[in-house]
């Protein structure tokens, strides 16, 4: 496999294993010691994400003008995992609201062009595998993660702020790999590079527009990951197993996304992509019916599929159609619609809970994914 997309893959477990530690248990340590409400998590989380999102439209637009891949991804990667540290000593859900801001700044700084470097590293006929391998291993992190915290909330229960501190090591692992393993990609003279576009979907196809929209769409049901958490101790788990239902889910996107990426890499991205709606829409309507911890722990792994079948998929498929020189504002666009939409999204989902109960606002977010998954039918994105 190319040597670049190895270490982008190290980058990513080290920083979701990292990331994924905290996850898990940070809606419990809002709730329990901080007493919280699920409103207001809601209300975190959508921030953090939009922040993220918007970010990425100017990094990726930067990328393009500036091709400084390694620059982009250092800083990115650097902040977020410089502010892990500070959940050990907040005190209120205000400083948990800053951090996290902090946390999804850097994201928002790295994510496109460490995509656009995946894809200008592959040629179409293997840029499928590409990021089916990056999202494996990232998942691999994410799953190493709430294992992590399992491991240490078993020996000392409670004791979230340990877990806070110690998620800072593999995350300077993953700023090392950046430094001193990664290198710009320089474009060969015959390479041919389409002139840079200003912001906006003025200057990017329709093809691209159509299908960012229809995402965008999907995403106003995709609510944080945080409030399963948050369905799994109400069904009757333990906190202390909840990590381990993060560890299940991703498991499985590790071990499905490598070979679901060469699947679209023969049949084709479109396919694999509405099957992940479904999918989606199948889980999220088990989550809010399911009335026991079986049930819980089984929709978990099949959430892991959904995973497996849209994230590196749609990075690849945008890849497909938007030319080089031009795929990282494209990136950007597409990944600052469909985070700002998490801002909607978790409030929408904190609301429905709060005033409805959890199976509404579940069933909800199904019936927005089929009609996501309609309209990439209908009109043949």
């Amino acid at each position: 496999m190319n040597p670049v997309i190895v270490v982008l893959g190290l980058v990513s477990l080290f920083t979701d294993l990292s990331s994924n530690m905290i996850v898990p248990i940070l809606p419990l340590y809002l709730t329990s010691v901080l007493h919280v409400q699920v409103q207001s998590i809601g209300i975190i989380e959508g921030i953090a994400e939009s922040t993220a999102s918007i970010l990425k439209l100017f990094s990726g637009w930067i990328t393009d003008r500036l091709g400084k891949y390694k620059l982009l991804m250092l800083i990115g990667y650097g902040l977020s995992n410089l502010t892990k540290p500070l959940f050990a000593i907040s005190a209120s859900w205000g400083q948990v609201l800053m951090i996290r801001f902090s946390d999804r700044f850097g994201k928002g700084i790295r994510t496109s062009p460490r995509d656009v470097l995946i894809a200008d590293s592959t040629t179409k006929e293997e840029r499928g595998k590409a990021f089916g391998f990056r999202r494996g291993m990232d998942t691999l992190g994410a799953a190493l993660g709430p294992l992590a915290a399992f491991g240490i909330l078993a020996m000392y229960p409670s004791h979230y702020r340990l877990v806070f501190w110690i998620s800072v090591i593999p995350g300077i692992m993953a700023v090392a790999l950046i430094v001193f393993c990664l290198k710009d990609k320089k474009l060969a003279g015959n390479e041919k590079q389409a002139k840079p576009v200003k912001l906006g979907f003025r200057n990017l196809n329709r093809r691209f527009v159509r299908f960012s929209l229809i995402s965008t769409l999907f995403t106003i049901g995709n609510f944080s990951d945080a409030f399963l958490a948050l369905r799994a101790q109400d069904a009757g788990m333990l906190p202390a197993l909840i990590p381990l239902c993060f560890f299940a889910f991703n498991m499985s996107t590790s071990l499905f996304s490598l070979p679901v990426g060469m699947l679209s890499d023969r049949i084709g991205r479109r396919p694999v992509l509405i099957s992940g709606f479904f999918i989606f829409a199948a889980v999220y309507f088990g989550f809010g019916i399911a009335k026991s911890v079986s049930w819980i722990w089984v929709l978990f792994v099949l959430y892991g599929f959904y995973y497996a079948f849209t994230e590196g998929i749609q990075k690849a498929y945008i890849a497909d159609i938007v030319p080089q020189g031009q795929r990282g504002t494209a990136m950007g666009t597409y990944n600052a619609m469909v985070g700002l939409a998490a801002l909607p999204a978790s409030i929408l989902a904190g609301y429905l809970w709060q005033t409805f109960g959890s199976a509404v606002a579940f069933s909800t977010s199904s019936v927005i994914a089929i009609a996501a998954a309609l309209l990439m039918i209908i009109f043949r994105i």
